[in-house]
Parts: C-alpha cells; sequence; structure tokens
C-alpha cells in the first residue's frame, strides 16, 4: 500500500499549552496510521504576546488581565492542561511567567531550512511549559537548537542579528489574513482546519477523512 502524502501546516506559539498539547496528539494519530500516511509538518508562527516586555511578566497577573479570570480560574484551567498533556505524552511542570518568543519564531525559521524544526519546536515547548525556562533567553534557545543536532554557532549569530524577522512577519500576517485568531490552528492539504489541542482520536479521524477523500 502506498503512503498517501499528507501536507499540515501548524500555526502555533511556544507560549501556548495548547499547542504542545495539539502537537503531542497530532505525532500519537499519524504514529497509530503508521504507513498510511506520508506526512510533513512545516511550523508556522503566532505571537499570543506579541507586545511582552522582555523581561516577562508574572502568568497569573498576565492572564488575570488578559483574560479577566480569578487566580482560582486560572489554576483550574491548569489543572486541565495538566491533565490533556499526560494523556498526550505531554509533562507540564510549573510556569510562573509569560515572555516573549519572536526569537524563538526565528529560531524555529532557519530550522525549517535545516530540516530540524518539528524537533525544535517539541524541544522549545519542553523547555518552557516543562521545565519552566525563558524561551525569549538567547542561551535557552541556543541550548535547544544544539540538543536536536542543530550548529550552536550558527544559532547565536541568527540570534544576535535580525535574520529571518521579515519572513516570520510575512507568515504571522498571512496566516492572520486566513482569519486564524487562535491557536494551534493545523491545516491539512491546504485545505481542511482543525483548531485547538485535540485528543489523539480526533486527529486520526480527520486525517482518516481527509485522506479517503483525496484517493
Amino acid at each position: 500500500m502506498t503512503a498517501q502524502p499528507l501536507q499540515i501546516d501548524f500555526v502555533s506559539d511556544v507560549a501556548c499549552p495548547w499547542c504542545a498539547i495539539g502537537l503531542s496528539s497530532l505525532q500519537q494519530a499519524l504514529t497509530r496510521l503508521g504507513g498510511e500516511v506520508d506526512a510533513r509538518i512545516v511550523m508556522h508562527p503566532f505571537e499570543l504576546n506579541p507586545d511582552m516586555v522582555p523581561e516577562g511578566e508574572d502568568v497569573i497577573e498576565y492572564l488575570g488581565k488578559k483574560y479577566g479570570r480569578t487566580p482560582e480560574q486560572i489554576a483550574e484551567t491548569q489543572a486541565t492542561i495538566r491533565e490533556r498533556g499526560a494523556a498526550a505524552g505531554f509533562e507540564f511542570g510549573s510556569r510562573t511567567r509569560v515572555y516573549n518568543t519572536f526569537d524563538a519564531h526565528r529560531l524555529l525559521y532557519w530550522a525549517g531550512i535545516e530540516g530540524k524544526q518539528v524537533q525544535l519546536k517539541r524541544a522549545l515547548l519542553q523547555a518552557y511549559h516543562t521545565d519552566g525556562k525563558d524561551p525569549s533567553d538567547h542561551g535557552v534557545l541556543i541550548d535547544a537548537a544544539q540538543c536536536v543536532g542543530l550548529d550552536a554557532a550558527q544559532a547565536r549569530e541568527i540570534l544576535a542579528s535580525q535574520r529571518f524577522a521579515d519572513e516570520v512577519r510575512a507568515e504571522e500576517h498571512e496566516y492572520q489574513a486566513m482569519g486564524i485568531q487562535s491557536v494551534p490552528a493545523i491545516i491539512f492539504n491546504r485545505r481542511y482546519l482543525v483548531s485547538g489541542g485535540q485528543p489523539a482520536e480526533v486527529f486520526e479521524q480527520a486525517i482518516r477523512q481527509i485522506v479517503s477523500e483525496a484517493k
């Protein structure tokens, strides 16, 4: 049986916990599908906190101000996220601050050229959501790049410059113009949109239907 090609455009932000759940669930679904599909995942940038100050902001204060939630409501949501993460095979640790992620997106753009984009995305999601590290810190970004086999010196050089800034901005504007206002947004074969950190079963069912229609 010939595997069906499947283009997956994954619009997301390193700062987004549901993006970590969504990516893990998607990869679970692809594993279950085995040789039925030949999937190519491409990461695209979305910034939840584009105007964040360099030092970041306390997560409780930020979420309360942005969404009008009480600390108790935030704690309930975080408990749900931990449960959903565990089901998807992703461990959430303690995240006390929210940061800007633009430089992380620049590095991810470069990783796509180097064929290591999904690996770097997972490493950055783990660095922030599991280990509580600052994804705007260049040292954290360089360590993540190196741990997935990317050249640390080249990563450092990119981060010290403004390389790929225009490309990241262009992609952000492209997906905003398409109506993407929340993430994760997962687009299959440039036609079918699945939104949110869905369970693996939802992704598996959607992919089977898409592949069936494509035949």
